[in-house]
């Protein structure tokens, strides 16, 4: 008996490859990936260090597969969030944003 998964990747932004397969029952994630061909269509991806997951949980590359789920593989981050949180904040001003946009006059910061 055979289920049917789905390999999801991103190689950018707003870009994703979604590979339909069809695997024997009791496969696991490491035959999805192999079974992928993402190897072969991404060179610059390392599949065997990359984080994995199923429908958006962390999984290992033994984790048994189920029918139609979904195996994700996860790039790395550009940059850290905290630090592009901060960015932006900074780039949009701090007195022009948030809780701090209107002020009562003679107020302290951030009141």
């Amino acid at each position: 008996m055979d289920i049917e998964i789905l390999v999801a990747y991103a190689p950018a932004a707003r870009q994703v490859c979604e590979i339909p397969l069809r695997l024997p029952a009791g496969s696991t994630v490491a035959q999805a990936l192999q079974a992928s061909g993402l190897a072969g269509r991404y060179p610059e991806l390392d599949l065997l260090h990359a984080p994995v997951g199923v429908w958006g949980r962390k999984a290992t590359r033994e984790q048994v597969l189920r029918a139609q789920d979904r195996v994700e593989v996860y790039r790395p981050l550009r940059i850290d969030p905290k630090v592009a949180r901060r960015e932006r904040f900074a780039k949009q001003g701090a007195g022009r944003a948030g809780l701090f946009a209107q002020k009562r006059a003679g107020a302290k910061s951030g009141y």
